[in-house]
């Protein structure tokens, strides 16, 4: 945790300490790409980037303490220059300086300059957030090379000062970079795992790959504790509905992303995991109790502060119960300052969600939100959809008095020194050597499969269906729900269970019947699976968010009457089988789709590994939802 200290003795101190702190002749460039190291110092680090057995990666030692070296920056910056640290922007481009053509003209369409170095020096930035849709993300070197560009576009200003690089990689649903990196089973995946090593094992792997990357931010790990099962936005996301056990793998995530020099992001506080809502689409509201906060949504967020947690980034929802301002919590000071800062004793980074979602925007326009949620206590203000106006009003605000000069002046602190904690006033840039050695190893790629061998929870297994027998089970059909992989490489599903099927011993057909948008197969489709099945000694489906009139539930019927075996593979949530009552012979949950997660499910229904993941959320009757049907915890083994 983050300890108080006063913002003026520290400017005061700044004075002495200004003439050498972080000029310009601290920072070697980079190569003209990723693929020589930079200097010695990075030649080193990224011959030790931590694998999960390796020693933890930690910022070079500094002469002078990561306060004292922040403060010595802010005392050379202008208004300007400091009003720029506190946003975090996407641009659009693969480079940081020769984007292709239509990605330059979506910059200059959006903020009137054509590519990121451009953009980092108009707007002195703080941060930059890559994106699959900003093309941001074509493979490891060419990401190392555009960090180092934009790092270089930085360190060339009057005041040099490093972009905090930042990324959205969860893993499971919510990822962006993709393989060759070593993809990694998603939160609920992990909690159903339950083994504290593995959680933190994952994010050791995935904060090393990202920092030699050149990103040195995560907005990973969700915090949200997910009691309601129609979460539309959190869901797998969460590692569970337990408070005390996603609390004990926030804090594991925390110690394995910052040990590998990646600063990690608790979200969405004040805890986003009851709504019905979705917050990029819509307002939502929490109805809990103050006590019900304290006991559900509170200790995640309590626990990722105890770890030493270097940001906490915001939700978009209304919580009258800890404000009843009709105020989304990233503009409410009672939540941010009061609750947060001063309740919980945190003095770190609070990053917003990003500002272009609408649970942020229907009460106040694009200049106004980000003036009210500096307010409120936040520090960082992530991609705003009007630059210009964001910019002008906080630059308009503080000119004015609205936010005082010391108010700014907090906040830009705890952007650099989060920037001098994680080693960037010492070392901005990237190597080809050490993503080389570092992202998709395959001691990571094993590592990753061991870890999610210990996630596939198995539900039902009437009559010992699984696993099952090559000698009886020998051709096999595997059908479903074919979800894009979410990082755009890997899948589809279905296909990569028959293969991994088939590597196993069996001989496996692959039939999809939908997409992750339209996920109900049409009767036309059922009837193919249905005569398709006819000819293979079992069956294998694959669903995702089945409800009462889903066609998924019909395929899954009619396939169980044709009398074969039928195993039930939940691709997503775990609460699928509620709808499907006894039609599936036995049912797997694998917590998400990525090719890590369904190999997983392969060798546990090849009796390869035995299941050992045990529910981390409990799956109600579809009938009668005030009662359950399979326990947290519930979860069987052969």
């Amino acid at each position: 945790m983050h300890k108080p200290t006063s913002r003026r003795t520290l400017l005061a101190a700044a004075t002495a300490a200004v003439a050498s702190a972080c000029s310009p002749r601290t920072f070697s460039s980079p190569a003209t790409s990723a693929s020589a190291p930079t200097s010695a110092s990075a030649s080193a680090s990224a011959s030790a980037a931590p694998s999960a057995s390796a020693a933890t990666r930690r910022p070079a030692p500094t002469r002078r303490s990561d306060r004292d070296r922040a403060s010595a920056l802010l005392g050379r910056m202008t208004l300007d220059q400091k009003i720029g640290q506190l946003f975090v922007l996407s641009v659009y481009g693969h480079s940081a300086t020769a984007p292709d053509p239509g990605d330059a003209a979506a910059n200059r369409k959006k903020y009137g300059v054509g590519s990121a170095a451009e953009l980092v020096a108009k707007y002195h930035l703080g941060g930059i957030m890559y994106t699959e849709w900003a093309n941001n993300i074509r493979g490891p070197r060419q990401i190392a090379a555009l960090s180092n560009g934009i790092q270089k576009a930085a360190l060339d200003g009057s005041t040099p000062v490093p972009l905090l690089l930042s990324t959205d990689q969860e893993h499971g649903m919510v990822a962006r970079i993709g393989a060759p990196a070593t993809l990694l089973p998603g939160a609920m995946a992990l909690g159903a795992g339950g083994h504290v090593p593995d959680v933190r094992a994952a994010a050791r792997i995935a904060g090393a790959e990202l920092a030699a990357l050149g990103i040195r931010q995560d907005y990973a790990p969700d915090a949200d504790v997910n009691v309601d099962p129609a979460n539309p936005v959190i869901g797998i996301r969460s590692f569970g509905a337990s408070p005390k056990a996603v609390a004990r793998l926030v804090a594991a995530q925390v110690e394995g992303y910052q040990g590998a020099g990646v600063a990690a992001t608790a979200k969405h506080f004040p805890g986003h995991g009851d709504t019905s809502v979705d917050s990029h689409v819509g307002l939502p509201t929490i109805t809990h109790s103050r006590k019900e906060w304290e006991r559900l949504d509170a200790p995640p967020f309590r626990a990722a502060i105890a770890a030493g947690i270097d940001s906490v980034m915001t939700a978009h929802l209304l919580f009258p119960a800890l404000d009843p301002a009709d105020d989304p919590a990233t503009l409410s000071r009672p939540i941010i300052t009061g609750v947060l800062r001063e309740e919980l004793g945190y003095d770190g980074v609070v990053i917003t969600d990003s500002l272009g979602m609408q649970g942020v925007r229907e009460k106040y326009g694009d200049d106004r939100v980000p003036v009210l949620a500096l307010k409120a206590g936040v520090d960082q203000l992530l991609t705003p959809p009007d630059l210009p106006a964001a910019w002008n009003s906080v630059r308009a605000a503080v000119r004015k008095g609205e936010i005082s000069e010391d108010r700014l002046d907090a906040s830009v602190l705890r952007v650099l020194e989060l920037k001098a904690r994680r080693g960037l006033l010492d070392e901005p840039y990237t190597s080809g050597r050490a993503v080389d050695r570092t992202v998709g190893t395959r001691e990571h790629a094993a590592t990753a499969a061991r870890i999610a061998d210990r996630t596939t929870t198995l539900i039902t297994n009437r009559g010992g269906l699984l696993p099952l027998s090559r000698r009886r089970h020998r051709k096999l059909l595997v059908v479903g729900v074919d979800p894009a992989a979410p990082t755009g490489t890997g899948g589809p599903p279905t296909a990569v269970l028959a293969r991994a099927l088939d590597a196993l011993g069996f001989t496996a057909k692959a039939l999809s019947t939908g997409t992750g948008s339209a996920p109900d197969p049409s009767p036309a489709r059922i009837d193919e699976a249905v005569a398709a099945a006819r000819e293979r000694d079992a069956v294998i489906v694959l669903t995702r968010d089945v409800d009462a009139g889903s066609g998924q539930r019909r395929l899954v019927s009619e396939l169980s009457a044709t009398g074969m075996p039928v195993v039930h593979v939940a691709i997503k949530d775990p609460y699928d089988i509620a709808q499907l009552g006894n039609d599936p012979g036995a049912s797997l949950a694998t917590y998400g789709w990525t090719d890590v997660e369904v190999r997983a499910a392969a060798r546990v229904i090849a009796g390869k590994r035995d299941p050992r993941g045990r529910l981390p959320v409990a799956v109600r009757r579809a009938d009668a939802p005030s009662r359950v049907l399979y326990p947290i915890g519930h979860g069987l083994s052969y």
